[in-house]
């Protein structure tokens, strides 16, 4: 049976818990080495990862493809710009067209519906590397990047502060996983997908919903918040206004547990969502958490080949 990673749930909470073990292992065993030397089993020798690419990107472009390059494999990097995708060809024939030239798929895109589409007619894994709707492997991720600072995650307090997005919807889904609480600061109207908040409290997690920044933040361990715009979206000053009241700064930070930790999945607006001395400060973890990208991806790949 494929194993797709469409989202967290889709590997449940031993298989998370399994991926970061094995990203901290992979991580420590690299130390000192160039980026893309191979790592020492090079467990996806001979490997092609296709990569499409519908939204621009940074950090995941280059930590897939870094990642399978240190586990040994290849990658081939398509976007609508220049591949048929932008012709019209249908995602149900790129994806039996792919599946007989590559080993898995990671796509990142808009519309979730696609990457479900994709998924259906592809006969070996596929990634989700972002939709609209959330965005898991950013999430492990975050997860290791947590635990690395020491805390563990069941019991832990995670503040989100700004736009209920699909960064938010995947931290629901872990918080339902991994058995940890989520404080969300949001403006009306701007709340995560009603049926997230459900999935996390069913769970057992409790999640707090509030229109006040400083009680989301109060007593966390962990604070995070992202973009207030998000790509494809337009830039309305309604929207800013909004969100003006809900940046992380350091009268906010305060209010969070001395050692609390500050993520941000990048790129970040500093002077929007978060101050300039908050996002350089020293609670700030925010490029250990793009570095590590490239180790969760890693762990990610290996489960989707069932070698985890």
């Amino acid at each position: 049976m494929v194993r797709n990673f469409i989202d967290l749930s889709d590997a449940g909470g031993d298989a998370i818990a399994a991926m970061i073990n094995d990203a901290q292992d992979r991580k420590a065993a690299r130390a000192g080495w160039p980026k893309g030397k191979p790592d020492a089993d090079a467990p996806l020798a001979g490997h092609v990862l296709g990569m499409i690419f519908e939204k621009s990107s940074t950090r995941t472009r280059v930590s897939f493809d870094i990642a399978i390059r240190q586990l040994g494999g290849t990658s081939v990097i398509l976007d609508s710009g220049t591949s048929q995708l932008g012709r019209g060809e249908t995602i149900a024939d790129t994806a039996r067209v792919l599946s007989r030239m590559v080993d898995a798929i990671m796509i990142r895109t808009d519309d979730h519906a696609k990457i479900e589409q994709l998924a259906h007619h592809a006969h070996v894994p596929v990634i989700n590397g972002l939709t609209d709707r959330s965005h898991p492997c950013q999430i492990v991720a975050d997860l290791l990047t947590v635990i690395e600072q020491g805390k563990a995650l069941p019991g832990l307090e995670v503040a989100w502060l700004g736009d209920g997005n699909n960064v938010l919807h995947s931290i629901l889904e872990a918080a339902a996983l991994m058995k940890f609480n989520v404080r969300i600061g949001t403006p009306v109207g701007y709340e995560p997908y009603d049926e997230f908040v459900q999935m996390a409290r069913a769970a057992g997690s409790n999640v707090l919903l509030t229109q006040d920044a400083a009680e989301a933040v109060s007593g966390a361990d962990v604070v995070v918040t992202d973009t207030w715009v998000s790509m494809g979206q337009e830039h309305t000053h309604n929207k800013l206004a909004a969100m003006a009241p809900f940046q992380v700064n350091e009268a906010l930070m305060v209010k969070a547990k001395p050692n609390a930790r500050f993520l941000h999945c990048l790129p970040a607006h500093v002077g929007d969502e978060v101050s300039e001395g908050v996002f350089e400060g020293s609670q700030s973890v925010v490029f250990d958490e793009a570095e590590n990208r490239i180790h969760a991806q890693k762990s990610i790949l290996l489960w989707c080949f069932g070698l985890l």
